[in-house]
């Protein structure tokens, strides 16, 4: 049985071959909606956010692009892996190329950055709501040195640092405030797995070309199209793909699918494999529960993990996201589904009209919203991440 979202498709098979969305019940997704409308940290579900930034980050990033070659987005986690996500999917359109750093401890990983740019006009994009994470902040002192030593002059170098950080506190914040840099705003009701949309996402995204307008207008439309729907109480499955999504997510854990698989057949959407893991691990990953999230990119793991899923333990489900695909690749994928499909794994296909901007603003608004529905139907918070915090805890003690 096939669902269709206007420009995303949504398919799923069960473990017997059978359509098991027959009389599904919705209700408990749609009251999980009804909850999140009252959610302090369910900003996103209104986009744009802060649309009063949206002119003042296109001229930043005019800016960037006639100054600079490269720019330099420091911040781990959320604050770098949405719009990485969509730059590698749509390729690079702008002749200022985005790098990363911050997003992990690795001295050979910060060389590249800085072997690369020597010599190079650079900016600088730091995203951090309190600007004391130790990654980014350790990456940070680094390019502001690196700043210092080509540009000289203090002027110089604060034009070229871009502050994505909390609007009224935080020590990157109150940095950015005495210096001068220029600033967006981390909105206090958006945590960073769901902050693409926001600043956080769009002043690099607009720096590398990407349509912010086309990838807003998507996630608008998905937004509405998903409320008018529950506006005329529809119970139609056809009509409310992400909560069929997230209610067949949570059917299927309960029958001891503890792990989904998410796969795709274009090397270039791996990074969005990567924000998809956090989006769902951080959101699920509580209380001792929930769905494990691992990724594969095909053809070429079917010659490494292929075995596994196709005769391994059957505690795994599968999401296949579908993009266009032609030739060898085409029937390597509708192959690939029709095999694990007869080796029992539960499989979702989620389809989307092309590879674009409005396309991909439509899957990521799909993503969050199913992501934090079937967080609430496990009874997990969707919007904190304690676990995190553990680790950062025992670092900070051994410093």
């Amino acid at each position: 049985m096939c669902y269709n979202n206007i420009m995303i498709k949504f398919n799923a098979t069960a473990p017997d071959g059978q359509d098991d969305t027959k009389n599904l019940d919705l209700n408990p997704a749609k009251a999980a909606i009804e909850e999140l409308k009252t959610d302090p940290m369910a900003g996103w579900l209104n986009v744009p956010v802060y649309p009063s930034e949206l002119e003042k980050i296109k001229q930043a990033a005019k800016t960037i692009n006639e100054t600079s070659e490269y720019l330099v987005c420091i911040g781990i986690g959320g604050s770098y892996l949405g719009h990485k996500a969509i730059i590698d999917a749509l390729g690079p359109e702008s002749k200022t190329k985005v790098l990363y750093a911050g997003n992990n401890l690795s001295e050979k990983s910060l060389n590249r950055v800085l072997k690369e740019i020597e010599g190079k006009d650079f900016s600088v994009n730091v995203i951090s709501k309190s600007g004391t994470t130790l990654e980014p902040s350790l990456a940070f002192e680094t390019f502001k040195q690196k700043l210092k030593e080509r540009y000289k002059y203090d002027d110089r170098v604060r034009s070229r640092i871009y502050a994505t950080t909390d609007a009224k506190t935080g020590a990157l914040h109150d940095e950015a405030e005495e210096n001068g840099y220029t600033t967006f705003v981390v909105p206090d009701n958006i945590g960073g797995r769901y902050s693409v949309l926001t600043a956080v996402g769009l002043l690099p995204l607009a720096v590398a070309g990407v349509n912010i307008d086309s990838l807003l207008a998507g996630a608008k439309k998905e937004k509405t199209e998903i409320q008018e729907n529950l506006a005329i109480n529809s119970n139609v499955p056809a009509e409310l793909a992400p909560l069929v999504y997230a209610t067949l997510r949570q059917k299927y854990h309960g029958k001891y699918h503890d792990v989904e698989v998410l796969a795709v057949f274009d090397p270039d959407l791996q990074t969005f494999e990567e924000w998809w893991k956090q989006l769902f691990g951080e959101s699920e990953g509580k209380n001792g529960k929930g769905i494990f999230p691992a990724s594969v990119v095909y053809t070429t793991d079917l010659h490494s993990l292929g075995q596994y899923l196709q005769d391994g333990r059957r505690n795994i489900m599968e999401t296949f996201l579908k993009f266009p695909l032609a030739g060898y690749n085409k029937i390597a994928e509708t192959a690939t589904i029709a095999a694990h499909k007869e080796g029992r794994i539960p499989v979702f296909e989620i389809e989307v009209e092309n590879l674009d901007a409005e396309n991909l603003g439509r899957l990521v608004y799909f993503f969050e919203l199913s992501c934090a529905i079937s967080a609430k139907l496990q009874g997990a918070n969707p919007f904190d991440q304690p676990g995190v915090e553990t680790y950062k805890k025992n670092i900070k003690s051994m410093l």
